[in-house]
This record gives structure tokens, sequence and C-alpha cells, in this order.
């Protein structure tokens, strides 16, 4: 029986190759390049529109676990990222374009998928799969909010600008990775308290892009992807206690520790371009040149990509979505990534893998997957579709959603440590005897 993917991001991607890899015939489709998002910018596979991190890769942080959790689960995506990474620390990033175009080629290759360029504007009949990410279409939006008979919910997202690398004055910025971890892997922009409020009360008086009443909403924000002028809304401080905070990282010109620092991140294999760390906003483009080229090492940037804010739309999963991302009220259909609320690429991989698998095993005959909420993708599957529904927001991969440890440990790092011990012991275990 053939089984349908709509939507080709990490979850489609991954979702396409997991029922693949189980010897049923998928069709993949994906509707750019004909139809466009306002934040992508090709019609490749597994596009990131936001930053090329996805996130630590130590296996005693959240994220980090779970990337370890869907290696062993044989995840494409993790694969593509690894042979794509980058220097990033103790993070896995990636050049984004040659990340996007591998994932787009064994794809391709796949014997069992098929890659359709088209706009899906209602839901298919028979196994589907509908992972349409945070910008799904105005069309299809309608048809799911139909069947479903629940409002969608919506929150802004941010993109963080990108500059080239030799635009940078290196005699003022220089290369480190806090507290020495990886290879001098991030180009640090110092700031004094006078460089920094200078670039605070500019940042706080820029031109915006206007929003719609709805979006000004303090609560349409993701908190985990503020814009940097809403955080200056907050307080002049917030950006200093948050993505400019200078701890673990030292001046080498100075010696002593900046009041302030930005970070810019590399964002492709050759090392030319380089995303400033935390740094999503709306503003206006003119302004962002005018403002970020206050930042100390900045003052001749080249913009290579401009930020910008874009919809990221999410249903309501509990009332709607077991733990293995199949819809309550139809068998056989779907759902995976940032619309299910598994926020964060690889909780969208995550999710992608779980509705991938359970599609083909439902096609198959056989018992869904529910990996153990003791591992780190169990445990976010279960609260997608277990949260209290009133004020379900989307949810990034935290320890805070894995049940606690018996007897309890009260170290912190200790207390990481064997939640991923547990989680990797629980998933070896169970692929073992249910996989």
């Amino acid at each position: 029986m053939l089984v349908k993917v709509v939507g080709g991001g990490l979850a489609g991607s991954e979702a396409a190759w997991q029922i693949a890899e189980r010897d049923l015939d998928v069709v993949l489709y994906e509707m750019r390049p004909g139809q466009m998002t306002p934040a992508h910018v090709s019609d490749r596979l597994a596009e990131l529109v936001c930053s090329n991190s996805l996130g630590s890769d130590l296996p005693d942080r959240a994220s980090g676990l779970l990337k370890h959790e869907l290696r062993a689960l044989d995840s494409l995506v993790l694969a593509c990222a690894d042979e794509t990474q980058v220097p990033a620390g103790g993070a896995l990033a990636v050049d984004r374009e040659r990340f996007a175009a591998e994932v787009t080629q064994r794809i391709g290759a796949h014997p069992h998928i098929r890659l359709v360029r088209q706009e899906i504007t209602s839901i298919p009949d028979g196994p589907v799969v509908i992972a349409t990410g945070p910008l799904t279409s105005d069309a299809l939006a309608a048809q799911i909010a139909e069947l479903m008979g629940e409002d969608y919910l919506y929150f802004y997202d941010a993109l963080a600008p990108i500059v080239a690398v030799d635009s940078i004055d290196m005699s003022i910025a220089f290369r480190a990775s806090r507290y020495g971890k990886g290879d001098a892997d991030y180009i640090n922009c110092p700031m004094t308290k006078e460089a920094y409020d200078r670039f605070v009360d500019a940042l706080a008086g820029a031109e915006r892009i206007p929003l719609r009443d709805f979006e000004r909403e303090p609560d349409r924000f993701f908190e985990g992807c503020l814009a940097v002028e809403v955080m200056v809304d907050r307080g002049r401080d917030t950006l200093a206690y948050g993505p400019l905070r200078p701890v673990g990282l030292t001046d080498p010109r100075t010696g002593q520790r900046p009041y302030a620092v930005v970070q810019l991140r590399q964002d492709n294999l050759a090392g030319t371009l380089y995303n400033m760390v935390g740094f999503q906003t709306n503003l206006r483009y003119g302004e962002q040149e005018r403002v970020f080229r206050l930042i100390p090492g900045l003052e001749q940037a080249e913009f290579v990509r401009y930020g910008q804010m874009h919809r990221n739309t999410f249903i309501n999963a509990p009332l709607l979505l077991a733990p293995s991302m199949e819809f309550r009220a139809r068998p056989g259909l779907f759902f995976a990534g940032q619309i299910t609320g598994a926020e964060g690429y690889v909780g969208s991989v995550g999710s992608g893998w779980v509705a991938g698998v359970n599609a083909a095993r439902q096609v198959l005959g056989e018992e869904p997957v529910v990996l153990p909420p003791t591992t780190m993708l169990g445990a976010l599957c279960h609260y997608v579709s277990h949260a209290e529904p009133d004020k379900f927001q989307p949810m990034k991969a935290n320890f805070g959603l894995m049940p606690p440890l018996s007897p309890p440990v009260r170290n912190r790092r200790k207390r990481y440590q064997a939640y991923a011990q547990r989680a990797l012991a629980d998933l070896h275990a169970y692929i073992s005897t249910c996989l």
C-alpha cells in the first residue's frame, strides 16, 4: 500500500525515509519551488531556515541525548548532519547547503520514494503523514483546522542574520569557545559597559517591521527564540544575561571578561559565513545594518542574510494526537514536526521518525511504537500527547519532561548524566525487544 507524506522538511524527510526503509512505497509531496514560504530560499529538502546548529551533541545535555537516541534508531537526518558538520564546540552544527543537498540526494535515490513537487491543499486519503511544519500553507491549514474542529494556535519565530567572515574586524573580535571547549570555534565580539549601553539604546529605538494586532501579543512569541528587540523590551539587561552573557570567555587583549559578548558561529563548511548567535530579529533591514554595526568588530560587517520573522503554526496536540503521533479521530493519519508542538530541529526529526515508523507499522498490521518515557524522544512524544490542552505550548527536548530518578540525584550534572544513562539503556532494551 502507498503511504503519502506531505512536507519535505526535517520531519517529512525523516518520516518518508523510515517508511521506505520498511519496504513500503512512499510519495513525498513538497510544494517548493512552485509555492515558496516566507522563510525558505531553495527547493531542497530539509532546508534549515533559522540557525545552522542542531544544538548540543553532548549526551548529558537534553538535545545531545536526543541526537544519540536518533542515531541508535538509524535516523536519516542525523546521518546527514554528521556527514556535513562544521566546527561548533560541543554542538552539532552543519553546512546548511551541503546538509540539505545530502538529504535531498538520499531521498531522491531511494527506490521506494517518489518525490512530487506539488502543493497539497487537502488531506489525502489513506495512510498519510502531515509534516508541513510551522509554515503550513493557508489552504492546507484551513483543511486541517476543519478536520480537527479546533482553532489553530500561532506564535512567531525569527531568523538571525548571517555575515561574511572576512568583513569581521578580527583586530577587535577574537576566536574562543566558552570555557575552552572545542577548538576556538566561535568568533566573539567583546563589549564594554559603554558599548553595550549604546547598542541597547539603539536597538530599543530601532524601527521594526509592523506586525498585525494579534501578532503583537507577548504570548505569540516562542520563548526559546525571542527577537533581540523583544528581549530589550523586557529590560535593558536582558541581553547581557541572555545571548550576550560573557561567562566562560576572556578577551585575550585585556585578560578580562567583557561586560557582554556577541558570538558568531560558523554557518558553512568553507567557513566564509557566520551567523549571529541568538540574534533573531524583526528589525527593518536598514535598521539591522545601522544597529548591528554598533557591535565592536562588526562596524563594516557585510550581511549576506538579514534577520526576519515568520509564522510558526502548531496544533493543540494533547487533544488530538496519541503518543504514536497518530490522529486519534482518524486511524492512519499521522502528524510530525513542529506542527505537533515538538519544537526545535532535532525534536522535529524525532517526531518524524515516530510518525514514519508508526505509519509503516499501521499499514503492516503491527503494533505502534511508543518509546519509553524515560527516553528523551519518548518523553517528548508523551508531552505533546498528554500536556494540559488549555496551557499547551511547543516544547524542546529537556530533562524536565522525563520521569524523576529513583533515588533522586542532587547534583545537577550528575543528575543529567544519570538521565542519559537510563535513557540509552532503556532505548537499547526497547530496540532489542520491540523493533
